[in-house]
């Protein structure tokens, strides 16, 4: 993938929605829901603590400059025009030479059910496409995870895979589904979907 001079937005604004990068004053808002046992089944992780909540955001403060495996962009997901973070979207460059990027969105569960997960899902993936150039964008969840399996449905990807009890989270095998989307498909799934 070809190397971003400068960092990437630290803003996009949706219809609906800001996605910009945390600051130290969000902590306590992405601690409220990434605190959740119910957020946290889903990702192969016991909930956060507060303290591991401000030192990712401190951690990803500055953005990346998406040049090098691994490297990843965390956008706190705000409703325009109001305070506080309702959730988060990230994209992570997982093969620079192959640019292969992973997407990813954690959303408290009081403002489920309102498609900010696929707006918010969406751009991202656009910034992917075009400013940021991957050839492919993925997402991996949990196969019992079905709210986030229709996020990826709405967005075009193709159902790419069923992974088989491929992770273990405490006691609970998990089994996992890859959806992806390529470049070149983008543009016309947006129209159907």
């Amino acid at each position: 993938m070809t190397a971003v001079s400068q960092r990437i937005p630290a803003t996009i604004a949706t219809e609906r929605l800001v996605l910009r990068l945390f600051t130290p004053d969000d902590v306590d808002d992405r601690y409220a829901y990434q605190s959740l046992p119910e957020v946290a089944r889903f990702l192969y992780r016991p909930p956060l603590t507060r303290e591991s909540c401000a030192e990712s955001i401190a951690a990803r403060a500055g953005g990346t400059a998406w040049q090098a495996d691994g490297d990843g962009l965390l956008l706190a997901v705000c409703r325009a025009g109001e305070p506080g973070v309702i959730g988060e979207v990230v994209l992570t460059l997982a093969n620079a030479r192959a640019r292969q990027a992973e997407i990813g969105w954690v959303f408290d569960p009081r403002y489920a059910g309102r498609g900010y997960a696929t707006e918010a899902a969406r751009a991202l993936t656009s910034l992917a496409f075009g400013q940021l150039g991957a050839h492919r964008v993925y997402a991996r969840l949990d196969a019992l995870n079905t709210a986030s399996a229709r996020v990826c449905e709405r967005l075009g990807m193709r159902h790419e895979a069923h992974l088989v009890e491929s992770d273990l989270d405490e006691d609970r095998w998990g089994s996992e589904y890859v959806y992806a989307i390529l470049a070149r498909e983008w543009p016309e799934r947006q129209t159907t979907s």
